[in-house]
């Protein structure tokens, strides 16, 4: 019995280990005093992507953009996420809808 129960926990640590090897890829974009940092990051085509915001400002912003069909509400001093992709290549987009006149960005999908 003791045996059963060895193999099935070792089946599922290999479960798990082979699951992730296919982590998401993770971007991080920083916004502060209204602008994102850095304000372009290039993605895989055809991949799913995690986005974090992490808003150091004190006042609210919105990730924005038509293109990516993405709005997130990001309060002061928190973080968000948004999930982009899969993509086809091409340029795309995004602002902060509060300050869209400093808060622009763009994504590249190769």
């Amino acid at each position: 019995m003791q045996r059963l129960t060895t193999l099935s926990l070792l089946a599922v640590v290999a479960a798990l280990a082979a699951c992730s090897g296919n982590a998401m890829p993770e971007h991080t974009l920083v916004l502060e005093n209204h602008k994102f940092t850095p304000d372009q990051i290039t993605i895989a085509a055809g991949q799913k992507v995690r986005i974090k915001v992490e808003n150091r400002d004190d006042a609210y912003e919105e990730f924005d953009s038509d293109s990516l069909g993405r709005e997130k509400v990001i309060p002061g001093k928190t973080t968000g996420v948004v999930v982009i992709g899969p993509l086809e290549a091409g340029k795309y987009p995004f602002m902060g809808e509060y300050h869209h006149e400093t808060a622009q960005g763009l994504v590249v999908v190769q």
